[in-house]
């Protein structure tokens, strides 16, 4: 294109979204009551897991009494089968399932926007390999998967992490390729490619901020799943190990005692549920912003 004669008119592609994408979609989204609830809820239960622990009355694997005594002025949510009082050990509990949903969530949405990235702008060749290969993980379930590992290698905090982010790597691919397939052939990128950038400041500069709503929303789908799954795999065995503290493990440990004192049971299931749940909310948020749905204050 051409402007006055003798001056040529340089042509610029612009991006659909800029980098202030992430801070756009942060706005619209908090601004959504389901959103502001949902944050409340896991701001709530996330101090409690991060600073329980300083405020416990009792060591969580102090004997104070008799098994399953009712809540006193003593033992505000009475004591578990062992004897513990509960309420020190709800509060000392949950550190271990926050940061290990949290750190595996970071591992699996991580790789998996890697592996997707990748994928949905390379040849076909290479884009067919990748899925493949996230086809062959998504195989096994991850219960399955975490009962082989720890079988062989033993229970670990580690071994959750590297299992349960495995197991989020192939959704989160299949998620990112198909937005990235979406914008590779934008204006934009044709621009970038013809101007020689390289195709690492590619991704990061020019794909990467236009695949943000798509990529937060998966990372709290992914969040979600997690707390759910490492609570099971707790309540299983196969995380936490006695007589450390865990909200998991509470459930299992003093299912016997439902009829008795169901407190140790309720508090930790009420715990996971409220965290899973505000989760979900903010989730929820974010993605009717990032469709543009909802986007009242009030809604």
């Amino acid at each position: 294109m051409t402007g006055a004669p003798g001056k040529a008119v340089q042509l610029k592609a612009v991006p659909l979204k800029t980098r202030g994408a992430v801070r756009e979609l942060v706005s619209q989204a908090l601004r959504m009551r389901r959103s502001q609830v949902g944050l409340a809820l896991l701001v709530v239960i996330v101090a409690i897991a991060v600073f329980g622990p300083l405020a416990t009355r009792y060591s969580p694997t102090q004997f104070v009494g008799l098994s399953f005594a009712h809540p006193s002025a003593k033992n505000w949510l009475g004591t578990d089968y062992l004897g513990r009082d509960v309420w020190s050990r709800f509060l000392a509990g949950g550190r271990t399932l926050v940061v290990l949903s949290l750190l595996s969530t970071l591992l699996g949405v991580g790789a998996g926007t890697l592996v997707g990235v990748v994928a949905g702008y390379s040849l076909r060749v290479a884009d067919e390999v990748l899925m493949r290969f996230m086809d062959l993980v998504l195989a096994f379930p991850p219960i399955v998967l975490a009962l082989m590992c720890v079988a062989i290698v033993g229970p670990a905090g580690w071994l959750i992490v590297l299992v349960v982010g495995i197991s989020h790597m192939p959704q989160t691919a299949r998620v990112m390729r198909a937005a990235v397939a979406q914008v590779r052939d934008l204006d934009f990128i044709k621009y970038a490619e013809s101007v020689g950038l390289s195709r690492g400041r590619m991704l990061r500069e020019q794909v990467l901020p236009n695949v943000v709503a798509p990529l937060t929303v998966e990372f709290g789908l992914r969040l979600t799943f997690s707390i759910g799954l490492i609570a099971s795999l707790d309540y299983l065995g196969l995380g936490v190990q006695p007589p450390n503290p865990d909200w998991g493990l509470m459930i299992q440990e003093n299912q016997s005692g439902l009829n008795v004192s169901p407190w140790p049971v309720l508090i930790a299931v009420l715990a996971i549920a409220v965290l899973t749940v505000g989760s979900n909310l903010v989730t929820d948020g974010f993605g009717r912003a990032a469709a543009g749905i909802d986007r009242r204050v009030d809604s």
